[in-house]
């Protein structure tokens, strides 16, 4: 006999976990179901993000932001270091640290909230009396019965059609984030967050990278000014970003991989790379959910299809995060999972998709909020808008990273925040403040006269909603 649950969620990680504490603290008895394993076997939650996302990236973003400043930019502080060298297993070993230490830690959080643990793979058996049966295959195989069942499978990365990750030459996310030493050459084909995040930390190290992308803008989603401020400085660093390239033939063969490939004035093109990194978006995770046996409705993408409070066409049955519409972010999954386990305790839920904040870990860091200056132009709306560049920001200078600005947008009738645009040193943290003003519908005005810290960084907050107005008084 199955053990029961009233809620089952199928995935651990940021959608899963933290819809299963949330649902625990609301006093329901919950069952988590993942199957992520580490290196001994042993259970590893936190999905994607914590195994083989956004954890292990920012720890080598770290470690490969240290030894450039230990060779560029120590000298300008009066410190003297010569023959800095990085050991890459070292610097993989920090990263597997982190990520165990996370891992150890939604254990905890799960233990700590009561929820119900189990090691494998979560699939529908079929319908059970008053809710669903779902399958658990791990070490061994059991069943369990949930009256809800929240499902949280994540994403799988995307492969280029006809080159199949090999993970030693042809590598997905996973691979280049356990590359054993710095390619000389490393390819990436798309430059969204995660290319340019890895393109990032290799061409620290030393690794000659180039990155290919089909479109052909730069950052198509973020405000194109910000964009352009942010392929200056990386073409200012040496990542070499080619636009508007087709790929042809991709071979992979003993001593590396060769990118046919025609660029943007037409020309055929031959690269050759010891390593390609295929970056071009991710794909929902529903392979071996067993969807056929509850009839559970799927679109065209393989996504799981629902409707703007997450319920699937199965009563009882939600989704979130990755595996449904919306942004493929962590934190996106982690507020549908927190409303998810409200609307089965009968409260109301709340996910807006308005003020989901986006961040690319590269230096300079971009983060954004709201709409761009173009798509406010594309839907007809009335704006102005206000800049201040980090170069007039005294707390900027003294961390000699003076490279980016803020930019704010607000209603041209009404002054409220539409949109705000970072560029810079610690964006990923300064849009937080960004965020709360949109949440509250707070105006321009409002952020111009609160008093921010000096010298900090978030001054240039305040001086971009003073330039709103055309008004700033630092520059």
């Amino acid at each position: 006999m199955s053990k029961q649950f009233d809620v089952v969620v199928i995935g651990g990680g940021p959608g899963g976990y933290i819809a299963a504490i949330r649902a625990a603290q609301l006093g329901f008895q919950v069952a988590c179901i993942d199957e992520w394993k580490n290196a001994a076997g042993g259970p590893a939650p936190g999905g994607t993000c914590t195994n083989v996302g956004c954890i292990p990236s920012k720890a080598l973003l770290q470690s490969s932001e240290h030894f450039e400043h230990a060779n560029h930019h120590f000298a300008d502080h009066g410190i003297t270091a010569k023959d800095v060298k990085m050991d890459v297993s070292k610097m993989i070993a920090r990263k597997d640290t982190v990520v165990k230490q996370n891992n150890d830690g939604i254990l905890y959080l799960l233990k700590k909230n009561k929820v119900t643990f189990f090691h494998g793979r979560g699939s529908f058996a079929g319908q059970a009396e008053g809710g669903y049966e779902i399958k658990v295959a791990g070490k061994t195989e059991e069943s369990v019965s949930g009256k809800h069942v929240i499902i949280a499978t994540g994403s799988n990365a995307r492969a280029l059609p006809g080159t199949p990750f090999d993970e030693v030459n042809v590598l997905s996310n996973d691979g280049a984030l356990r590359l054993g030493g710095v390619p000389k050459k490393l390819a990436l084909i798309g430059s969204g967050v995660i290319g340019l995040e890895m393109g990032s930390v290799w061409r620290r190290l030393g690794a000659e990278v180039t990155i290919l992308e089909g479109l052909p803008t730069f950052l198509g989603a973020v405000d194109e000014q910000i964009a352009k401020e942010a392929k200056k400085a990386f073409d200012k660093q040496g990542l070499k970003i080619e636009l508007g390239v087709k790929v042809g033939e991709i071979v992979n063969g003993k001593k590396g991989v060769t990118v046919n490939y025609t660029n943007a004035k037409g020309e055929a093109v031959v690269l050759d790379a010891d390593k390609l990194i295929i970056s071009i978006g991710r794909v929902p995770n529903t392979i071996g959910l067993n969807t056929e046996a509850v009839g559970l409705q799927l679109d065209e993408r393989g996504a799981i299809v629902v409707d703007g409070d997450c319920k699937t066409n199965l009563p009882g049955v939600w989704a979130v995060g990755d595996v449904v519409r919306g942004p493929m972010l962590a934190h996106k999954a982690e507020e549908e999972g927190v409303a998810v386990a409200e609307r089965i305790a009968g409260q109301h839920g709340h996910v807006n998709f308005n003020t989901i904040p986006w961040v690319i870990y590269t230096s300079p860091e971009i983060a954004w909020v709201g709409r761009t200056e173009q798509q406010l132009k594309a839907d007809g709306v009335a704006y102005k808008a206000g800049s201040f560049p980090f170069l007039a920001n005294g707390r900027a200078r003294a961390l000699g990273d003076t490279t980016g600005m803020v930019k704010m947008l607000a209603d041209a009738t009404t002054d409220e925040i539409l949109g705000v645009h970072i560029v810079g040193p610690q964006a990923s943290e300064l849009i937080a403040e960004a965020v709360v003003a949109m949440e509250f519908r707070a105006s321009a005005e409002d952020i111009a006269r609160i008093c921010h810290a000096h010298p900090s960084l978030s001054e240039a907050t305040k001086e971009a909603a003073l330039a709103v107005d055309k008004r700033t008084l630092n520059f």
